[in-house]
């Protein structure tokens, strides 16, 4: 048997608002932007490495910090890179991710597994 107060308040549950886990992207699955500065970051224990990071500027005028994934890059100041959402688990306050193959950053060399992942044309 249902209550008074619950006949009154029927389809009153509002809905959860949800965060946007990569705020600069304004909901675009890509954005472009010019690279500011190079620059290689220490991961969080216990991992240990050299990871490639870049600052880039959107071209909405917001500044983010993008991991490079794969091995090796010829990126440096004003090249021009498309970015991703995707964090890197390891490295603190980076949530987004270069795409390999677009514009300055071009796909791995000598890559044999993985190539679309990679950017490297499948012939």
């Amino acid at each position: 048997m249902t209550t008074i107060r619950q006949l009154v308040n029927r389809n009153r549950r509002e809905k959860k608002i949800r965060k946007s886990r990569v705020p600069a992207l304004e909901k675009n699955p890509f954005k472009i932007g010019t690279v500011r500065k190079v620059f290689i970051e220490k991961p969080k224990k216990p991992n240990s490495a050299r990871r490639k990071v870049v600052r880039v500027e959107l071209r909405n005028k917001r500044f983010i910090t993008c991991h490079i994934p794969g091995i090796g890059h010829r990126l440096s100041k004003f090249s021009v890179v498309m970015v991703r959402g995707g964090r890197t688990q390891d490295l603190i306050g980076v949530r987004y991710k270069a795409v390999r193959g677009k514009f300055d950053l071009e796909g791995v060399v000598g890559r044999k597994t993985r190539k679309t992942k990679f950017g490297i044309k499948n012939i």
